[in-house]
């Protein structure tokens, strides 16, 4: 598939059909997170994997008890979850290095905070992987309160960040396009895009 139709046909599925996914698939998903830029080849993006039923169970009960929602009871169908995880203590520890130099490691010195927009970009490339791959997939994050119980459920070290989640899977034909871009039009590149000056 081109970038192009990738891009264009990209958006967020919310139920997934009843339909394994080949051995190897969510590796492939996974790799191509690997491709993403990283600051100072930092390098410090890091995705678990949870495929088995076990290991999707053990998510979902951490992260979202059950009655949480009919958005959530269509999440739940997918047949794959990856755990975005990265370590802001990664990024200042490699900026201290002779190369870089800072080795107050204040996060102040960053301009925009490369954890967050390195992981941003390898969740991006899932996402398109996964349309490539002819499926779906959702990006969405863990509630706050709930992180503590998913990184106790998989055994998180302390200093990684949760970022989101993405699932993947089949899309569910009968699913319609729902959520926020259903209700809110997509803004021009008039609105968005600026040339030489902001106005």
């Amino acid at each position: 598939m081109e970038l192009r139709d990738a891009m264009q046909r990209r958006r967020m599925v919310r139920r997934y059909a009843d339909r394994p996914l080949p051995a190897g698939l969510v590796d492939e998903l996974a790799a191509a997170a690997l491709r993403a830029p990283s600051a100072g080849f930092t390098q410090a993006v890091s995705l678990l994997i949870c495929e088995s039923e076990i290991d999707r169970d053990s998510f979902w009960s951490a992260a979202a008890p059950e009655g949480a929602g009919r958005w959530l009871e269509g999440m739940r169908t997918a047949p794959a979850l990856l755990q975005v995880w990265t370590s802001e203590q990664a990024y200042l520890d490699r900026y201290a290095e002779p190369d870089k130099g800072w080795t107050d490691r204040d996060p102040g010195r960053w301009s925009a905070p490369y954890w967050w927009v390195d992981a941003g970009m390898a969740s991006m490339l899932i996402l398109l992987a996964a349309v490539d791959s002819s499926l779906g997939a959702s990006f969405f994050g863990i509630p706050t309160d709930r992180i503590p119980a998913v990184r106790a459920a998989f055994h998180v070290p302390d200093e990684q960040l949760s970022v989101g989640v993405i699932s993947a899977g089949y899309p569910d034909p009968a699913e319609r396009p729902s959520g926020s871009s259903r209700h809110r039009p997509r803004k021009t590149g008039v609105q968005l895009i600026h040339r030489g000056r902001w106005s």
